[in-house]
């Protein structure tokens, strides 16, 4: 089956040859990550809590002929982490370039509202989740040689945007950890980066 077209040059940018790992890969950003990656040339794995959207996902990407394999897992829970990265490793035979940190999930309300069992979702899904996967997927991003990590972060945790108070925490926090991990394991080549998206809706409460 014929490779999808990439939206870059294959002369200018290519990822052939490259493994990557995008948690929470069947909607959104994680989504168009996944396809991006795959039509640039990477082999990736992906994963969701949902097995149903997984499998219907993997197969409209087989038949584009992108190079998809994935795994059902909820990011919230530390051991179905690590069986995910047990999986990434067996795939990949022990070594991965990409981790792309998509997963998340809100709440949105004030913050005197917030239950603790709902602080407790979004900052293990969010935050805990995400440095967790970090450092299950270490040892095999060293392994690669070159490794790279990329948080999916948000506006919220630069700004006040109205996203609530404990979802602007998890992504400020990610960000001083991109900081920390960018310094700490450049020994080991691997660059860590953040992207911090706002939505339209984000961005017209944020210039209130």
């Amino acid at each position: 089956m014929a490779m999808a077209e990439s939206s870059f040059k294959e002369s200018i940018w290519s990822l052939h040859g490259r493994t990557a790992l995008v948690t929470g890969g069947t909607r959104g950003i994680g989504n168009a990550t996944v396809v991006e990656l795959a039509r640039l040339g990477a082999r990736v794995h992906t994963c969701s809590r949902n097995g149903e959207e997984l499998n219907k996902c993997l197969k409209e990407w087989e038949e584009k002929g992108l190079l998809v394999t994935g795994s059902v897992c909820d990011a919230s829970s530390r051991a179905q982490r690590e069986k995910l990265i047990e999986e990434v490793g067996s795939v990949f035979n022990g070594s991965l370039n990409i981790l792309v940190n998509n997963v998340g999930t809100n709440i949105r309300k004030p913050t005197n509202e917030y239950t603790a069992e709902e602080y407790s979702e979004i900052m293990i899904t969010n935050f805990e989740s995400a440095y967790h996967m970090c450092q299950l997927a270490h040892p095999l991003l060293k392994a690669s040689g070159v490794g790279s990590i990329v948080f999916i972060s948000s506006v919220a945790g630069l700004q006040h945007i109205g996203s609530g108070s404990i979802y602007g925490a998890t992504k400020g926090a990610i960000h001083q950890l991109t900081k920390n991990l960018a310094c700490e394991w450049a020994k080991d080549n691997i660059r860590t980066n953040s992207v911090a998206p706002c939505c339209s809706k984000s961005r017209s409460l944020w210039r209130k």
